[in-house]
């Protein structure tokens, strides 16, 4: 709960008490406020159950996929095998058609030197030394859940290594820090500090963002440095999904598909998410089996 004395939620820098607080005397107006400021939504307790179930199933689907991508199988074959995972589970493949012009497979499967949106193929192989982001998100009884892996194929290069690492503890430790009070660019803090410190880049093209009633809300989450001072509160879901290249962190856009995510000088690149909600005092990773 924010007292009298916290910073106010709205981002001016003043005391609560000095700003909203004459006007919004209950911690209760917290979520017609942030919609009206940020078209943040609040999450019920309903919601947020909503969100934990669809989380969690995104979560299970996801082990499988990444217990099934071995030297050998097709990236196709793991985009099959998601969207039978869903039909059994009730489920809805929230990519599946999404955007313009529509995505046209139920994850995304991003390769080696592809950032994030990498489409699904039966020509893409998977073989010995490749790094695989496979990203799941599912919906479940209208409300969706969020997250993504990194899967190492045998034997890999220390490059590769080091990225997919740097991209593990750079989401790992800036969910650390989260808890009511703590504004949206201290995430991007964390994560710059750790990607310089192992000598890779934060791309900044893409970001996080709100979800759990639509598959993008607001907030966004940048993941580079930024000035976003939205004050995390208790209700809040949101993803973060840290994409860390081994060089520069320039992204460029596959001219046919609109879709595909590369570097622009082709080296590789690594991503690993969570869906999180923040809590009464400090936050909990929805997406977890």
């Amino acid at each position: 709960m924010i007292s009298r004395n916290d910073l106010c939620w709205c981002g001016s820098g003043k005391k609560f008490k000095k700003c909203h607080y004459p006007h919004e005397k209950s911690i209760n107006n917290l979520p017609k406020a942030y919609l009206q400021e940020y078209g943040i939504i609040i999450k019920t307790q309903r919601q947020i159950e909503g969100i934990r179930n669809a989380s969690r199933l995104a979560a299970k689907i996801l082990d499988e996929l990444c217990l099934v991508a071995k030297k050998g199988v097709s990236t196709a074959d793991l985009d099959d095998l998601a969207k039978e995972l869903h039909e059994k589970s009730g489920a809805i493949a929230a990519p599946l058609n999404y955007g313009y012009p529509p995505y046209p497979k139920s994850i995304c499967t991003s390769l080696n030197d592809v950032i994030c949106h990498g489409i699904p193929s039966k020509k893409e192989i998977l073989k010995d030394g490749d790094i695989l982001n496979i990203d799941v998100t599912s919906i479940l009884d209208g409300y969706y859940g969020d997250t993504s892996r990194m899967v190492i194929i045998g034997n890999t290069t220390e490059e590769k290594l080091n990225v997919v690492n740097t991209s593990y503890e750079c989401l790992m430790q800036s969910i650390e820090i989260l808890k009511p009070g703590v504004r949206v660019f201290e995430i991007g803090n964390i994560i710059e500090k750790i990607a310089k410190k192992n000598h890779c880049s934060v791309v900044n093209q893409f970001v996080g963002h709100g979800v759990g009633v639509t598959f993008h809300e607001p907030p966004q989450i940048p993941h580079s440095f930024n000035n976003v001072q939205i004050p995390f509160v208790p209700g809040m879901t949101f993803t973060i999904e840290p994409m860390i290249n081994a060089g520069v962190r320039d992204a460029v856009i596959d001219s046919t598909d609109k879709w595909t995510a590369r570097t622009k000088d082709g080296k590789p690149s690594a991503q690993w998410e969570h869906t999180i909600l923040i809590t009464e005092d400090g936050y909990e990773i929805l997406s977890l089996v």
